[in-house]
């Protein structure tokens, strides 16, 4: 992908596109590559780097959600079971199989839980993963032998999704490309275009250079996710929105705060939440957190309390006590949660998608969660075709192997994320020695990926490479800010951009990163 050539087809076409899609994340990203596979003509605007926001900050796992069957919500299991089966199945180098142990310290617990699971078992059906069992304190143990043993009583092991979040972003916007669809980032929408008051086209500001243009549609889909009231306000000055938001807070360690390769979870500590430890990139991620804010942002700052309530119960299950020294980096991210008629707690609001049609002909998607991102793409071009009078066409997702598609995969090889890519950047590193280095000696990437990034992922800023090509930010950020200026020069050489552009950058990201650091 070359986001100039993007930009120029972009400018050159002077006819309508059937659909616009405003926003580069998941749900986005998910739309338009269901309306690219349709046949439609597509074009994605998103202001700054494809999965910036929330999609790039989940606790990475693709999952039918255990709160969600203790909120009796049986119809968002199921679907985000039978959602989780497709996408291993469509991206296996991406997503892969999870074991997990809920650990029981009360007697009630293990059979309370062990039905609960099987419940689970039973909704995932044939697309499940593996049956769930309950297991005795030795065998949780040998599961888990740094797991707290002081009134262990066993545990429930299950199977879920894991994947890598911002990865799964880039390969959904190859593959966008590789369906003649357009995606654009930092391609800011500033205005909604309408003839005879129905919505036909975009404004849209060119980030790079300052630009102004004007993009006409005969759909426009608002898929903007934490902003998606802006774009509504866009619309209608005086929408009241219909969106609302919490922050959830993951912290990294490093891999021996858990032995094994089993991941913890606990389905409800004492004021109800759901708490994960997990195993990604050897690093633990541990979270998460369900804190009500006011506003949207592309970078949350994690509150104190947050950052303590989770080293104060990862203590309760980790024989080692965390604490923030340890810390490696510290992410949030804001829930695009849709706002109830009645006031919930944003931890009960329910995780399903909605979709709404303005008067104005505009299709908005809000909700959701990654496991589902298909499904909601799907649901909104339904919409979007029916209302903008389109050809009605199916849709062919359900088994539509995403850019990259490989089905086995080295994972002790930190580059499996390229899936079927990888060829070309050990190419890359064969043809370029000085690119078969790594970039950071406590970071696990090679120079070439960066090259790699700028040259075929439309990486265009320091943060794009290191936070979400790369995960270096989330991995150690300490690390991530020395390697930099490293990451900055290279860039700068293949965009062609000068010392002053390389100081810039390696500033703006320090700025990102010290939100990663735990003072």
């Amino acid at each position: 992908m070359n986001r100039d050539q993007m930009l120029n087809k972009v400018r050159e076409f002077s006819g309508y596109w059937d659909v616009i899609v405003i926003g580069g994340g998941a749900t986005g990203l998910g739309a338009a590559v269901e309306s690219a596979t349709r046949g439609y003509k597509t074009v994605l605007f998103e202001q700054s780097d494809f999965a910036r926001a929330t999609s790039s900050r989940s606790t990475k796992l693709i999952h039918g959600g255990i709160r969600y069957l203790q909120q009796g919500n049986f119809n968002l299991v199921l679907e985000a079971l039978r959602e989780r089966g497709l996408l291993i199945g469509n991206a296996p180098h991406l997503v892969h199989h999870q074991s997990f142990i809920v650990p029981t310290y009360d007697w009630w617990q293990g059979p309370f839980y062990g039905v609960g699971m099987k419940v689970y078992d039973k909704l995932a059906g044939k697309l499940g993963l593996g049956p769930s069992r309950r297991l005795s304190k030795e065998e949780t143990l040998k599961h888990i032998p740094n797991l707290e043993a002081n009134g262990l009583k066993g545990g429930i092991h299950y199977y879920d999704g894991q994947f890598d979040d911002a990865r799964l972003a880039i390969s959904l916007t190859q593959t966008l490309a590789d369906m003649d669809g357009i995606p654009l980032n930092y391609a800011r929408v500033t205005g909604l275009q309408k003839t005879n008051n129905m919505v036909d086209g975009v404004t849209v500001k060119d980030e790079e250079s300052g630009e102004e243009f004007e993009v006409n549609a005969h759909s426009v889909v608002n898929a903007t996710g934490i902003f998606t009231d802006e774009i509504l306000r866009m619309d209608e000055e005086h929408n009241p929105g219909i969106m609302t938001w919490s922050q959830g807070v993951h912290l990294v360690l490093e891999r021996d705060f858990l032995a094994g390769d089993t991941a913890i979870m606990v389905p409800k500590t004492e004021d109800g939440r759901v708490l994960f430890a997990v195993p990604w990139h050897n690093r633990v991620i541990v979270g998460t957190t369900d804190t009500p804010v006011d506003k949207p942002e592309l970078e949350p700052r994690p509150f104190d309390e947050e950052v303590e309530y989770i080293l104060n119960h990862a203590s309760f299950f980790m024989d080692r006590n965390p604490t923030r020294q340890d810390v490696k980096s510290v992410f949030a991210g804001l829930r695009p949660l849709v706002r109830p008629l009645e006031n919930k707690k944003t931890s009960s609001i329910s995780r399903d998608h909605t979709v709404v049609v303005s008067r104005s002909g505009l299709v908005t998607i809000a909700g959701g969660k990654w496991t589902t991102y298909r499904k909601m793409g799907q649901d909104v071009i339904d919409k979007a075709a029916m209302v903008a009078g389109l050809d009605i066409r199916e849709s062919k997702t359900h088994n539509l192997h995403l850019h990259g598609w490989l089905n086995k995969s080295d994972r002790s090889d930190m580059m499996y994320v390229y899936g079927a890519d990888i060829v070309g950047i050990k190419k890359l590193m064969d043809q370029h020695p000085e690119f078969n280095q790594p970039l950071h000696p406590d970071l696990p990437y090679q120079k070439a990926e960066v090259v790699w990034a700028v040259r075929k992922e439309m990486a265009r800023t320091v943060d794009d490479v290191l936070s979400r090509r790369t995960r270096a930010l989330l991995l150690d950020a300490r690390a991530a800010i020395e390697a930099a200026p490293e990451t900055a020069r290279l860039m700068a050489t293949e965009l062609g951009a000068d010392e002053t552009w390389e100081h810039t950058q390696v500033h703006q990201f320090e700025k990102i990163a010290e939100g990663y650091l735990l003072k």
